[in-house]
């Protein structure tokens, strides 16, 4: 599989370029598309357990939105940089295209999201179904990366994650940080992960930019249908073996399968009969 076993950083030279200066970030919230936005507002309580607010930018122009960034707890995402901000996506795609190599991957896709956050922002437990290189281009984080095994990723949450049936966090205690890999990462620097590993974050009490390029590879690419074919399958009562003992041979065959799953709109269907069942629920309750 590609992608390290444990953590890696690397510095980068994106953030000398004078692209996350306020300045700067006040002018490309003006002009960024409002359908890319993604508004998010966190409150935690003692065991880290997490709640959301999502909202929108409102009236309210590029300065201003940056100054209740800045003040508040709030984790703005920019979605697709590759498309709406090349000057910033050309030298980080530049310096991703410098650890291909280093990586042993051979992306077929990239996308990237700008992610601005107050200094008291905290990012839930939860995992990527893709490879991640976060270039940070401003402030301090602190990132807790946990291993992709069963304890503290269950297939079973995975599948659901990624067959979208599911609008809820993984399950997290803060037991589990005794097996994270704990990474605190200055401006310059850049951190990847192993595949799918679960990973919270803590901004360190400053504002923060970091640009988020996801990738996919033949090999995720498969995987990631493999897990939705199995989800599939798990749904019909039948129970799919491991991922980690699932040869890509098989991965691929399944990733074929998902394919026509997804054709035959199977998994919509089965939320739809999910939904129906409820209402009717609803309604027997209502008569009674």
């Amino acid at each position: 599989m590609p992608l390290p076993n444990e953590p890696r950083v690397f510095s980068h030279a994106v953030a000398d370029l004078g692209l996350a200066t306020d300045e700067a970030l006040a002018a490309l919230l003006d002009r960024y598309p409002e359908e890319l936005f993604d508004i998010n507002a966190y409150s935690y309580d003692a065991e880290g357990q997490v709640s959301l607010a999502t909202g929108s930018r409102g009236r309210a122009d590029g300065a201003a939105l940056l100054d209740e960034i800045k003040a508040g707890r709030l984790w703005v995402n920019l979605r697709d940089v590759q498309d709406a901000h090349p000057d910033l996506w050309a030298p980080v795609a530049q310096a991703f295209g410098a650890l291909t190599d280093e990586l042993n991957v051979r992306p077929v896709k990239t996308t990237g999201q700008l992610i601005l956050s107050s200094p008291q922002t905290k990012v839930p437990y939860h995992f990527d179904a893709a490879g991640v290189v976060l270039f940070h281009l401003r402030g301090r984080k602190r990132i807790f990366v946990y291993p992709p095994d069963e304890a503290h990723l269950p297939q079973t949450g995975m599948e659901a994650t990624i067959m979208r049936t599911t609008t809820e966090e993984l399950p997290y205690s803060r037991a589990m940080d005794a097996a994270a890999w704990t990474i605190d990462l200055e401006a310059g620097q850049a951190v990847t992960w192993p595949l799918y590993a679960p990973h919270r974050v803590e901004n360190l009490g400053v504002f923060n930019v970091s640009l988020s390029l996801d990738f996919q590879t033949w090999e995720t690419r498969m995987t990631r249908g493999a897990h939705f074919a199995n989800g599939v399958l798990r749904g019909w009562g039948l129970t799919p073996a491991p991922m980690d003992h699932t040869p890509m041979a098989a991965r691929a065959a399944l990733w074929a399968c998902s394919l026509a799953m997804k054709k035959a709109n199977l998994v919509e269907n089965r939320i739809k009969d999910i939904e129906r069942s409820f209402e009717l629920g609803a309604e027997k309750r209502a008569a009674a």
